[in-house]
């Protein structure tokens, strides 16, 4: 078996790498850091076989030049699992900064597209393959001062029950995965480095961590071949809604 992982160098995208690779799978890991995608294939080749591609979902020619150009061994991808995506700022919309609003339609959107389109012909000819999408509980809920934030995941949503209609018919699955709070370096990005800020976000419970999501794909992409595990919603234990967490 052979997965492709965006978002591979760090957080759920991290997590889902090593979860994969005792299990049979072969991994090509996608990241922006080619020296994160150095340090995670030392750690992975141990287990398994691991080929590593740099580039920025958001730059099209990039994804179609770096896919495209797989070596023959490395071309038959059974699993593609979606995960870079980021978040910038909190703001209401009125105060939102445009500059942040690009990073996060073209990455959480445009580029799970653009991965995909170069990923799906192959699974199509081969009438077999896996797409995991990483949406979020705010692509189910909006809640007050993430208003594109939460239209980025709910567009995630909407590709994941799009791409079910029109790929099922060629023998590919199409899992959504909409974990609830994560502690990762979602915040640390959010709020811009801002880490006082970000460690406020998980005060007072036990927050989700990539390692729970990374499992619950496990799960979805192990199910027998007659079962889709279609839409999974994860929160943590004190998390009632998107934006309701009861706090110690």
């Amino acid at each position: 078996m052979l997965a492709l992982i965006t978002g591979a160098t760090s957080g759920i995208g991290r997590a889902t790498a090593e979860a994969l690779a005792p299990l049979n799978y072969r991994l090509i890991l996608c990241g922006r850091r080619q020296d994160r995608l150095d340090e995670i294939s030392r750690e992975l080749s141990v287990t398994t076989e691991v080929y590593t591609l740099a580039f920025d979902v958001r730059d099209r020619n990039a994804v179609e030049t770096a896919i495209g150009n797989l070596p023959a061994e490395w071309q038959a991808i059974d699993l593609l699992v979606n995960s870079a995506g980021n978040a910038h700022g909190l703001d209401p919309i009125q105060n939102g900064d445009p500059a942040d609003w690009d990073l996060m339609i073209d990455a959480n959107v445009q580029g799970l597209l653009y991965v995909s389109k170069a990923v799906i012909p192959g699974m199509i000819s081969r009438s077999k393959g896996h797409i995991v999408n990483l949406s979020s509980i705010a692509g189910k809920q909006t809640y007050a001062n993430g208003a594109v934030y939460c239209a980025s995941k709910a567009a995630v949503e909407a590709l994941s029950t799009g791409m079910r209609l029109d790929l099922t018919q060629h023998g590919i699955k199409v899992t959504n995965i909409a974990p609830g709070a994560v502690e990762t370096e979602f915040s640390v990005t959010r709020f811009k480095g801002d880490t006082s800020r970000a460690d406020k976000v998980y005060e007072g419970f036990d927050p989700l961590t990539a390692k729970d999501i990374a499992d619950t794909i496990v799960y979805a992409v192990s199910a027998p071949a007659h079962v889709t595990v279609a839409d999974v919603t994860i929160l943590a234990s004190a998390q009632a809604a998107a934006s309701t967490i009861y706090r110690k």
